[in-house]
């Protein structure tokens, strides 16, 4: 099992509020906690926000690594060109 995450935040939801309806994106740390609760044992984070984009990209990907790690799940962050063998 693989799961395929929106990277736009590695710990803070991004979360808007219009005409009472709220949308968004929601952390990486929030969803390798749904893929702990549902055993799923990889994931895969892309559509990446500024955050990681324009930060450095061992440390946050060292951080992401970390935070899936503690929750028993195999978590990176996808990369331009990146392929995989499913």
């Amino acid at each position: 099992q693989l799961y395929i995450g929106d990277g736009a935040s590695i710990m803070r939801p991004i979360i808007h509020r219009k005409n009472n309806k709220l949308f968004g994106h929601t952390s990486i740390r929030a969803q390798l906690g749904w893929c702990q609760k549902e055993k799923v044992p990889q994931a895969i984070f892309t559509h990446c926000g500024s955050q990681i984009v324009t930060g450095d990209e061992r440390t946050l990907g060292a951080q992401v690594r970390r935070l899936g790690k503690d929750r028993g799940v195999g978590a990176r962050i996808a990369y331009d060109g990146m392929e995989l063998s499913l």
